[in-house]
């Protein structure tokens, strides 16, 4: 199995491709709207991932299982990228270029991805309020606010934004004193 990092590496030259892809013919919103759809689906079917992850499986049997699914409802460049990566023995790495590529376009739209964990879900207004802090906090005039419902955190919420980690969590103020007890 390929470590993150390798994952990562081996994945940005792809990503910047379909970046200068989508910027060479203007299709930057709709590639990312196909690749959204690309991800959800394998998100939501895990028998299609191991498919196509699976190294027994010959290639063209990917390729056409792809075409028949995809065919009608991508863009032909992002179907002939997709049929490139089986072709490359790449398509295991879809998820990380999706990724990578996503990153790479929030970045020349100046837009901060930030990572949102909470216990519970959350109101619209609250959500808007965070994203607002956020802007604050990251001096940015764009938040894209990726919110994930993890009911182990108790209550409260964590942000990741990029390297950075805020947590208010009560799962979180229970591991600091635990900490602070100990020492």
């Amino acid at each position: 199995m390929i470590n993150q990092g390798l994952k990562e590496k081996i994945s940005m030259p792809y990503a910047e491709a379909l970046l200068e892809l989508g910027s060479n013919h203007n299709l930057t919103a709709e590639i990312k709207q196909d690749l959204s759809l690309i991800s959800a689906t394998l998100k939501n079917s895990k028998k299609l991932e191991l498919f196509l992850v699976n190294p027994i499986i010959v290639t063209s049997k990917k390729k056409e299982i792809l075409s028949k699914l995809f065919a009608d409802k991508v863009n032909s460049l992002i179907l002939k990228f997709l049929l490139v990566l089986v072709e490359r023995r790449r398509i295991n790495l879809i998820n990380t270029i999706i990724s990578k590529y996503l990153i790479l376009t929030y970045k020349l739209e100046s837009i901060v991805v930030a990572e949102l964990f909470t216990a519970v879900e959350l109101s619209e207004h609250q959500h808007k309020n965070i994203a607002n802090k956020i802007k604050f906090i990251t001096k940015s005039t764009n938040v894209n606010l990726v919110t994930n419902v993890n009911p182990d955190l108790i209550g409260g919420f964590v942000v990741k934004i990029g390297s950075k980690i805020i947590d208010t969590s009560l799962a979180g103020k229970l591991k600091q004193m635990a900490f602070y007890l100990n020492a």
